[in-house]
């Protein structure tokens, strides 16, 4: 069973990886990329940290709600862990 994960909802200044349509929309993890160092950090010339990356996986349902025009379609972007929250079996 895949992983279901939500994009926070943060909103750092400067560089972030995560594109502010996705964030507070909940996906599943299609799979685990790899670790690598935090681009985030690496913008501004910083020691980088490794993180996960993922590819995380969204219904058009999610992201664009009554305006998707084939709401079962999807759409894949690939998202470093620590924007993603996870979220029990229970959580809809």
């Amino acid at each position: 069973m895949a992983e279901r994960v939500r994009v926070r909802t943060l909103t750092p200044p400067g560089h972030v990886r995560a594109p502010w349509y996705l964030r507070g929309k909940e996906g599943v993890i299609e799979r685990p990329l790899g670790r690598f160092a935090n681009p985030e950090q690496l913008a501004y010339g910083l020691p980088a940290e490794e993180k996960p990356l993922y590819r995380v996986r969204f219904t058009m349902a999610e992201v664009w709600g009554e305006r998707a025009e084939a709401p079962d379609d999807t759409l894949d972007a690939e998202l470093y862990g620590h924007w993603l929250e996870r979220l029990d079996a229970h959580a809809a």
